[in-house]
């Protein structure tokens, strides 16, 4: 992998650090806040960046508007495998901008940081991966195969009509390998993600005042003693894979002091969140109806078919209490001994000076949709910074790292000799 042509990339890499802040700025000045949804100046500014480069092409994948995909294609000099760069344009919703020290939609650059909403999660890493497709696009004779891009629109809320369609009825959306630049940091390579079951509980009582509970049947009460149910699912044992086990133990020390002290915990475990609970009026008043939401994340070992037969065992024999699932996923995970894994380490390692830890991330992406089509799928990106929030931002030096590693991994496994 010491090719003349893998030297000229690296340095062709450090010569356009401005053209790659270009590209971040113009994507982050693109609205695209979700809700409500509208991604079509994201998607339009991300096909001006990749129709201007040679070979590329690209054109919207939409399943309902005004949500716009983007999918594209580089080929490379000979047939071989197909190597995906996967991203979401959408992005949260600024919120007051009088909060924000910044213009939400500049992509201001200072103080060796890029500011802007959505610059994290993640126009970013689209813009570290477009980067890599426009310096792979100069030396498209020295691999094969095919680069795709599939930028989507509707991450933020479960992928239906972004990656999930694209997956669905765009045939250049698979691949042999893929990569997502979502936020992250350079530091850690991520190869898996929890599954989810969304629980809604309700429960009917009969109203009364507060001091004649005699006559009374409180429905929050019920709803209480389901959520301790559900709540008491935390320690359950699971059978976690070997392999799993042992990345997750050997990213500890540096995934954690990143990510915040427990995570390998709740990376092999159950969690149960009570998100929501609604119950009565008036504190004297004896609710009649009341109702929760439970969030419970499932590690991989654990099916949600388990998780199910677990809750209907808690909760089936509960009077007066109903439930209802909402957005359930399989936890989903790429062997950490993929191939892929160890080109973004070797790499990482040499862009860096350090060598990335290799583990789970505790949020979902649309990399599960990859995964679960089996497509090896590997999440790369920056860190963070205020996400969600005013004054969104990541550093300039994690920006460019990230577009380095996505460049040479995609040049080292589409210029791999094959058998």
């Amino acid at each position: 992998m010491t090719s003349a042509a893998r030297t000229r990339l690296k340095s062709r890499l450090g010569a356009e650090r401005d053209r790659l802040i270009g590209m971040a700025r113009t994507l982050v000045r693109a609205a695209s806040e979700n809700p409500p949804g509208d991604t079509r100046a994201a998607a339009h500014a991300a096909l001006e960046l990749l129709g201007a480069i040679p070979g590329v092409e690209a054109r919207l994948a939409t399943a309902q508007e005004p949500m716009a995909n983007v999918v594209a294609i580089l080929r490379g000099g000979r047939p071989g495998r197909r190597f995906v760069f996967n991203g979401h344009l959408d992005t949260y919703a600024i919120g007051d901008a009088a909060r924000w020290t910044v213009s939400p939609l500049a992509g201001i650059v200072k103080n060796d940081r890029m500011w802007g909403r959505g610059i994290a999660d993640m126009k970013g890493g689209i813009a570290a991966s477009l980067m890599a497709v426009a310096l792979l696009a100069e030396c498209r004779e020295d691999w094969a195969g095919e680069i795709a891009v599939t930028l989507a629109a509707d991450e933020e809320t479960m992928g239906v009509m972004g990656t999930g369609f694209m997956l669905d009825t765009v045939p250049e959306a698979l691949g042999d390998a893929c990569l997502i630049g979502d936020v992250g940091s350079p530091d850690v390579i991520r190869f898996g993600e929890k599954g989810m079951v969304w629980v809604e509980i309700s429960a009917e009582g009969r109203a009364a005042h507060g001091a004649h509970v005699h006559l009374g049947d409180n429905a929050a009460e019920k709803v209480m003693e389901a959520v301790g149910r559900l709540l008491a699912l935390r320690g359950m044992p699971v059978p976690t894979p070997p392999e799993v086990a042992a990345a997750v133990a050997a990213a500890k020390a540096v995934s954690e002091p990143l990510n915040g002290a427990g995570e390998s915990e709740t990376l092999l475990n159950v969690t149960v969140n009570l998100g929501m609970f609604h119950a009565g009026s008036k504190i004297n008043l004896i609710p009649d109806s009341a109702s929760a939401a439970v969030d419970i994340r499932l590690p991989i070992g654990m099916p949600s078919a388990t998780i199910k037969a677990k809750i209907a065992a808690a909760l089936d024999g509960l009077r007066g209490v109903s439930y209802r699932y909402g957005p359930v996923w399989e936890p989903n995970h790429t062997d950490p001994r993929h191939e892929l894994f160890g080109l973004l380490a070797r790499n990482g390692a040499e862009v860096l000076g350090r060598k990335p830890v290799v583990n789970m991330r505790v949020g979902a992406s649309d990399a599960r949709l990859y995964r679960l089509k089996g497509v090896p799928t590997a999440v790369y990106g920056p860190a963070a910074h205020n996400m969600g929030g005013p004054d969104e931002h990541i550093t300039l030096a994690d920006l460019f790292a990230v577009a380095d590693v996505h460049a040479l991994t995609a040049f080292d496994f589409l210029a791999a000799p094959r058998a």
